[in-house]
C-alpha cells in the first residue's frame, strides 16, 4: 500500500467524486463531462472540475473526442473520461495476496491440476450462491465482476483476478468460468449459461440470459 493509494481512494470518500467515478466506470468507455453531469445531477462546471481530480490522482484517463461535425463552426474536441487501466489496494496492515495467488497459480500449471482447480472454483462458487434469493448479477456484482446487459447477454466490465489473468490466462480464465457456473448452481439456476467469451478489457466471461438464447447464439 502506497501513499498515493491512500491519497487516491480517500477522494472516493467525496459524494460528487464517487458518484462521477461510477458513472465513468458504468459507462464502459468514454464519457463527456456533460455526460457525466447529467447522469449524476451537477453541473457541467463542478463535474469538469472533480473529473479532472480524479485524473490527477489516477483513478480515471482523460483524452479528446472529435466533434462529429467537421469543418468550420465544429468547435474545438470535447474532453472525455475513461476509467485508469491501474488498479488501487487499501489493507492495514499491508497484506499481498497477489503475490500468494501468483505463487499458487504457478504451483497448480507445474503439477498439471488444472481439473482440480476448477473443481475447487466451481464448489467456491456454488458456495457464493447457496441460498441466496438475488439475482445472479446482484451476486456477480458484490464480487466485482460489474455486470452489464448486452442485447440477450449478461456480460461484465471488471475481471476480478486481472492480474493473475496476465500472468496465467487459460488457468484463470478457465477457473473463472467455473466459479461463474458454481454461483449459478447454488442460485439453482441453469450453469450452462455461463461461457467464456473475451473481449478486451472486460471479463472471459459471459452469460446468456437463458438457455435457449445461449442455444440460438451458438
Amino acid at each position: 500500500m502506497s501513499d498515493d493509494d491512500l491519497e487516491a481512494l480517500a477522494l472516493l470518500h467525496d459524494p460528487v467524486r464517487r458518484s462521477l467515478y461510477e458513472a465513468v466506470a458504468g459507462s464502459g468507455g468514454d464519457l463527456g463531462r456533460g455526460e457525466a453531469a447529467e447522469l449524476t445531477g451537477v453541473s457541467r462546471t463542478l463535474a469538469g472540475h472533480h473529473l479532472d481530480k480524479l485524473v490527477d490522482a489516477g483513478l480515471l484517463e482523460s483524452t479528446f473526442r472529435q466533434q462529429e461535425k467537421k469543418g468550420p463552426g465544429s468547435g474545438r474536441p470535447a474532453k472525455v473520461y475513461r476509467r485508469a487501466g491501474g488498479e488501487r489496494s487499501v489493507s492495514l496492515p499491508p497484506r499481498d495476496y497477489v503475490a500468494l495467488a501468483s505463487v499458487l497459480a504457478e504451483v497448480v500449471d507445474s503439477l498439471g491440476a488444472e481439473e482440480a482447480a476448477e473443481k475447487a472454483a466451481r464448489a467456491a462458487g456454488e458456495r457464493l450462491g447457496r441460498g441466496r434469493s438475488e439475482p445472479v448479477e446482484a451476486v456477480l456484482r458484490e464480487r466485482g465482476y460489474e455486470p452489464y446487459a448486452e442485447g440477450g447477454t449478461l456480460r461484465m466490465r471488471n475481471c476480478p483476478f486481472h492480474v493473475l489473468s496476465h500472468e496465467q490466462p487459460l488457468l484463470v480464465c478457465s477457473m473463472n468460468l467455473a466459479l461463474c457456473q458454481g454461483v449459478l448452481e447454488g442460485l439453482g439456476d441453469d450453469p450452462g449459461r455461463a461461457r467464456l467469451d473475451p473481449r478486451p478489457g472486460e471479463c472471459c466471461v459471459a452469460l446468456s440470459e437463458t438457455k435457449d438464447s445461449k442455444t440460438k447464439e451458438d
